[in-house]
């Protein structure tokens, strides 16, 4: 069992019915929270709208093929990682343009994936 969520996908053990109807969902894991200057994230927020999956993230990533929704998620969290420490170093390098296009890709895939999860279930009654 992870020690992010309460559920284990693998535990196949017989729960007890509850009493009442009881909506149970799994807990998206989400990796730390971004922190990250205003005016980044308002850039990420502003260019949701803009943002087409299929052609930005191949171009992003450098692929002929457009990963899975999920999929892109450590390799998107690791190149911001990349850039923003390239901005806070104040390197030579550091490419604003490219580190807003990886923040609206993060935005976008996690939004995604939260949207693709495991749909809600009524347990018990």
């Amino acid at each position: 069992m992870s020690d992010l969520s309460p559920f284990d996908p693998t535990d196949c053990r017989p729960v007890a019915a509850p009493a009442a109807p009881v909506i149970a969902f799994p807990v998206p894991r989400i990796a730390a929270p971004l922190r990250r200057p205003r005016v980044l994230l308002a850039a990420a927020r502003a260019g949701q709208a803009g943002w087409r999956r299929d052609r930005a993230l191949r171009r992003l990533m450098r692929s002929e093929v457009t990963p899975r929704p999920g999929a892109a998620l450590p390799w998107l969290r690791a190149e911001e990682d990349r850039l923003n420490c390239a901005r806070i170093e104040g390197a030579a390098d550091y490419d604003m343009q490219r580190h807003v296009l990886v923040l609206i890709a993060l935005v976008a895939e996690i939004g995604s994936t939260v949207a693709a999860g495991p749909r809600l279930r009524l347990v018990g009654g």
